[in-house]
């Protein structure tokens, strides 16, 4: 997907909002966009997922099937949290059967199964930021574009949706998002842009993954260093089954505790970037640390 000289104002004599914006969005890739409030972010991602069109300039290659999470959604509809999901699945191409199990899955997923037959007006702005994100997956999106969409999310549903990105991503997914934790998927952007007084650029001090020679993402590494230490922790007691290490924060290496199964631990090892996040993944899933450290486990 391409941006060519793209602009954005309102009206035929309003300020331009954005100029001249140049920018290549390969499929598989994470772009963060940053900058201060009121410098035009949301417009850029709103002209990118398709919702506004530009003022001037072009938008080529845009996928078919592309999904927005809004900065403010509109909680107030006349449909229950999972009739909500079925209308949308249905509009991005689903069976009706197959849009049902399909948003009964990401409500379970986001913490709000308990919520599917509860009047959309009647969630709270946590639940509903849940429904907003879980419309966002329905149908596999070839570009997900995310603003402030972690925004009123619990620990674990931010943890969920952290993996939900990675998952995207790997499967040759675009995903282009504005959040304003600095630390929000550290290290892992292919890019970073900044919208500063509405031009687009290369953010200074970007951190984003080293790339092998194919363009596949090798690991985090921060600006004008090597990678980043490796953090290994130890736990067990989780009340459920560990998710598969692509579905948790970093995709940590995943192993039996130091005495093989019969200590009933589990060792996992993440790059430090992403400790904190996964830490807070396990605990929120009631998983017992018993030890954080990066003893021996430099790269």
């Amino acid at each position: 997907m391409r941006l060519e000289r793209v602009g954005r104002r309102h009206g035929l004599r309003g300020a331009w909002i954005l100029r001249d914006v140049d920018l290549d969005l390969p499929a598989g890739t994470l772009v963060r966009v940053v900058g201060t409030n009121g410098t035009g972010k949301s417009t850029l991602l709103r002209l990118v997922a398709g919702v506004d069109a530009p003022t001037a300039g072009r938008i080529t290659g845009r996928p078919p099937r592309t999904a927005y999470v809004p900065e403010r959604f509109p909680a107030a509809l006349p449909f229950t949290a999972t009739d909500y999901l079925v209308h949308l699945g249905r509009i991005q191409g689903l069976g009706t059967a197959a849009a049902r199990a399909v948003a009964g899955e990401w409500l379970e997923r986001f913490g709000a199964g308990e919520h599917a037959r509860t009047a959309m007006a009647e969630l709270s702005k946590g639940t509903s930021q849940k429904v907003a994100v879980a419309q966002a997956f329905l149908a596999d999106p070839s570009l997900l574009v995310l603003d402030e969409a972690w925004t009123g999310l619990d620990t674990g549903a931010r943890a969920e949706l952290d993996a939900a990105v990675r998952s995207r991503r790997a499967a040759g997914g675009t995903v282009v998002f504005v959040d304003h934790d600095p630390r929000r998927l550290e290290g892992e952007p292919s890019a970073v842009y900044e919208v500063r007084e509405g031009r687009v650029g290369e953010a200074e001090d970007p951190v984003g993954p080293a790339s092998d020679p194919v363009g596949r993402a090798s690991g985090p590494v921060r600006a004008g260093a090597g990678p980043l230490p490796r953090v290994r922790i130890t736990v067990s007691g989780g009340p459920r089954a560990l998710p598969p290490a692509e579905r948790l924060p970093g995709h940590p290496v995943v192993a039996p505790g130091p005495d093989g199964d019969g200590d009933g631990t589990t060792v996992l090892t993440v790059d430090a970037g992403h400790s904190d996040a996964l830490l807070r993944a396990l605990l929120a899933a009631s998983w017992h640390i018993h030890h954080l450290g990066s003893e021996g486990v430099r790269v």
